[in-house]
């Protein structure tokens, strides 16, 4: 990135089309399935005898992301990550991505490079194409949209909708981190505006910031359940936070659930950060979101199966009666409620 002291380049010098020309020149196409890329009106995808599997997100500036302290390689990266995150809790693999962005008058060339950069980086990490999108301009801020295309595996695809009672609740990797990765970029940016000057240590807050600003999506998760013949019986990432996506399961199953509180995944990391901001850890593993963690439901039967994996957490099973509940770590019940990210 160019050093603030250099002249930066204004869009218009060199137009829409070269603006396109210049941000996809170093993608390269590596899916069979994608016939016809960038340069045509649209593109064209061959998957001959598989579905299809189509998922969009939109970030829109000052509502998911604050460009004070989120780095634009790191927002392009994450803007993929999510969506491809979708694509894998249907039990699916993402190929090809769109991405169409509105940019204002205040953004350089350099920034859209940057922006690019992150998405190329993605691209190449998850073996995804980009065969397309649009670029306009907007009246204030930046917005990101990505379309993920994929196929389904040979053994079908998976919904919210198929948890049967006396399944089990499994959850991959640990939770609460990427909240408290925002708390800490949004306190930080509160003492750099008071002085300017001061120069943060984000040492300690390493695995915490990390999970917010340069996530990963489950795409090995899926692969290990194909190649131990494992197909979850219903399946969500967590965007919105585990409360939410519980009971979005449980909803679309017409099923109810218990959740261990002492069951919950949280990595020592988050505990530490969580007494530092006079927070309960259990409340941010259920409330927080952005994790893109993958929330799924077994048959018991495969509980064999996945434990020799150590990213998997079984934190409850599925119940006949449609309450969704939590027993504390003191042995009550209570009920879990929807904590996490509200769009509206």
């Amino acid at each position: 990135m160019k050093k603030s002291s250099e002249k930066l380049t204004d869009i218009n010098q060199i137009g829409e089309f070269g603006l396109i020309d210049l941000i996809t020149n170093d993608f390269d196409i590596v899916n069979d399935s994608t016939e016809l890329s960038i340069g045509d009106d649209a593109a064209i995808l061959n998957y001959k005898n598989q579905k299809t599997i189509v998922s969009t997100d939109m970030l829109v500036e000052g509502v998911h992301f604050d460009l004070s302290y989120f780095p634009l390689k790191h927002l392009g990266y994450k803007a993929v990550v999510s969506s491809i995150s979708d694509i894998c809790s249907m039990y699916g693999t993402t190929k090809q991505i769109t991405v169409s962005i509105a940019i204002s008058n205040r953004f350089k060339l350099e920034s859209i490079k940057e922006l690019y950069s992150g998405i190329n980086h993605a691209c190449k990490r998850y073996n995804v194409d980009l065969i397309g999108g649009d670029t306009t301009s907007s009246l204030k801020g930046l917005v990101i949209s990505v379309t993920a295309i994929g196929c389904t595996t040979k053994s079908g695809y998976v919904t919210r909708s198929g948890s049967k009672p006396n399944d089990l609740i499994v959850v991959t990797g640990s939770l609460g981190g990427a909240y408290l990765g925002l708390q800490v970029l949004e306190r930080e940016k509160q003492v750099f505006l008071v002085n300017p000057n001061n120069k943060p240590d984000l040492s300690k807050y390493k695995y915490v910031v990390e999970r917010q600003l340069k996530p990963e999506a489950k795409s090995d998760i899926i692969e290990f359940f194909l190649e131990n013949k494992i197909k979850p019986t219903s399946m969500i990432d967590i965007s919105d936070g585990l409360s939410s996506e519980i009971i979005h399961l449980s909803k679309n199953s017409g099923n109810g659930c218990i959740i261990y509180e002492e069951k919950l995944p949280i990595s020592q990391e988050t505990v530490d950060t969580c007494k530092e901001f006079k927070l309960e850890a259990s409340t941010i593993a259920l409330s927080g979101g952005e994790d893109y963690e993958l929330l799924f439901t077994i048959d018991s039967k495969d509980l064999k199966k996945i434990e020799q994996h150590k990213e998997f957490s079984v934190i409850g099973y599925v119940t006949k009666e449609s309450n969704t509940n939590l027993i504390t770590r003191d042995g009550k019940t209570t009920p879990i409620n929807s904590m996490g990210w509200k769009s509206f």
